[in-house]
């Protein structure tokens, strides 16, 4: 298969390259970004055949039908990395909290949140394509608290690779800045930077753009690719999940196959919500795609409203930090499939030059037949997770929760919603143990033994053993500082 790009192609690249060329070079023609030429289909008898297949057995198949030029073998032990989650024959739990609301649990693996179910894998499989190429990448992460992480935790130590991860400090939880500082990998790079994660993720967009940085990079002998999900390399295996949730609740009776369900998704930069948009494309029976935001709600002005308006606009920091986004990539991935390469590129020049804008009104019903939406602030927020927690004996992070809002105001109650948990309640706990006590003010590890008494629930030993660890990662600088610190890393 074949990827084309969403904003058409200039002279300098090439109109369609394969799966590994999309990977190792994320940034398509104009600034846009890499999509299939087309979707396989996986009709009723895709998902009957694997009503009982494993996790592993589901996304290898999947996978063959994108015919990605990516070894079998390499597949395989990117695959395997499965097995180290917590349950290796069910990464991702699917439990039922109410009559008609499940919750898919993202977050079973090294780092406690969705970003591992993607990028354990993607990390095998570009080390082995640079080792096959015999060239060196480095591979930049911005991250709002979760991308982070994950990418130090798949690159780490593994060949033909540098990852330098970008992250607002003071933008995560204390766990999410503990997991990314006290990485001491010889091969990793960690940036704190004064701003939000807008900035982070402008900056690694510009330095994907750089000619001259590239330029920089290859006096050292290495070339430029990406652990976000600008980078289908992680979408493709964000779609899976989608799938496994479904056969879930067909296995648990929940549903009947071919029953439609909504699918309910936290979204900050909407690569997540993108899989399940491409699931359903490729044929699972899906109602709609609810996206659930936080008070940085511009994704729920643009489903309900057409428009995209970050004019006169700041990030706000809120209790579920890792959606706190304005430019959310995977967006145009949807412009695209709807409108086609000449409209996405209108949309979203207007959007990097104006900060603004605005479909048609037909454009909007199109959209809108896809995707509802709401938002869900702080205080809604942790009112949900005591809720869900004292009536259903169900414990949920600040992310999942904003799904709680969304659940109640856009979905028909006869329809199943599958909600997607994405982080584990370990990785916010302040905002959980006010929830639940009312405690304020509480450091990490107090609030995490507080949950833990008032839940019945062990502290992972991954996450107690953060607060004894050594901080290996220091560096905090100014935004424009970014690239010369990146260059003198390397």
């Amino acid at each position: 298969m074949k990827f084309i790009q969403t904003r058409g192609f200039d002279a300098n690249k090439a109109e369609k390259v394969t799966f590994s060329e999309a990977i190792l070079s994320p940034i398509a023609s104009f600034g846009g970004l890499y999509v299939p030429e087309e979707l396989p289909e996986l009709g009723e008898e895709f998902l009957n055949k694997h009503l009982n297949s494993s996790y592993k057995e589901l996304a290898k198949d999947m996978l063959s039908r994108f015919e990605i030029d990516i070894d079998g073998a390499v597949i395989d032990e990117a695959l395997n990395l499965y097995d180290k989650f917590d349950d290796a024959s069910n990464p991702v739990p699917v439990v039922k909290v109410k009559e008609n609301l499940y919750i898919s649990e993202l977050y079973h693996g090294p780092t406690r949140a969705f970003k591992d179910m993607a990028l354990q894998p993607f990390g095998v499989v570009l080390s082995s394509i640079a080792q096959r190429l015999n060239e060196n990448y480095l591979i930049l992460a911005a991250t709002s608290g979760d991308t982070g992480p994950a990418a130090l935790e798949t690159f780490k130590n593994r060949a033909n690779v540098k990852v330098a991860c970008m992250y607002p400090d003071g933008g995560t939880s204390d766990v999410q800045r503990l997991q990314m500082v006290t990485e001491d990998a010889k091969n990793l790079k960690v940036i704190g930077i004064h701003g939000v994660f807008d900035d982070a993720q402008n900056a690694l967009k510009r330095l994907l753009a750089s000619e001259s940085f590239k330029e920089a990079l290859a006096q050292k002998d290495t070339k430029l690719s990406a652990a976000n999900s600008v980078n289908f390399g992680r979408i493709i295996f964000q779609i899976i999940y989608h799938i496994h949730s479904y056969l879930e609740l067909v296995r648990q009776n929940g549903i009947t196959m071919g029953e439609k369900v909504y699918l309910n998704v936290p979204s900050g930069n909407f690569g997540n919500a993108l899989g399940g948009y491409y699931a359903w494309k490729m044929g699972l029976p899906v109602a709609k795609i609810i996206i659930s935001s936080n008070e940085n709600n511009v994704l729920t002005k643009l489903i309900r409203d057409g428009k995209y308006d970050i004019r006169d606009c700041a990030v706000v920091g809120t209790t579920s930090p890792a959606m706190d986004i304005l430019k959310s990539s995977n967006v145009e991935r949807v412009l695209y499939d709807l409108f086609g390469t000449q409209r996405t590129k209108e949309l979203m020049f207007d959007l990097e030059e104006q900060n603004f804008y605005k479909l048609t009104s037909e454009e909007l019903d199109k959209l809108r037949e896809s995707f509802d939406a709401d938002f869900c602030n702080g205080d809604e927020g942790k009112k949900y997770i005591k809720e869900i927690f004292e009536g259903y004996h169900y414990l949920m992070d600040p992310h999942t929760a904003t799904c709680m809002k969304s659940y109640e105001t856009c979905s028909n109650p006869e329809i199943k919603t599958i909600a997607y948990s994405t982080a584990e309640w370990t990785k916010f706990s302040p905002v959980i143990a006010n929830a639940l006590t009312g405690e304020k003010d509480a450091q990490d590890i107090q609030a995490l033994e507080s949950i833990s008494k008032v839940a019945g629930l062990e502290i992972p030993t991954m996450i107690r053993r953060l607060f004894s660890k050594e901080i290996a990662q220091k560096t905090i600088i100014e935004k424009e500082n970014i690239e010369s610190e990146i260059l003198k890393f390397l």
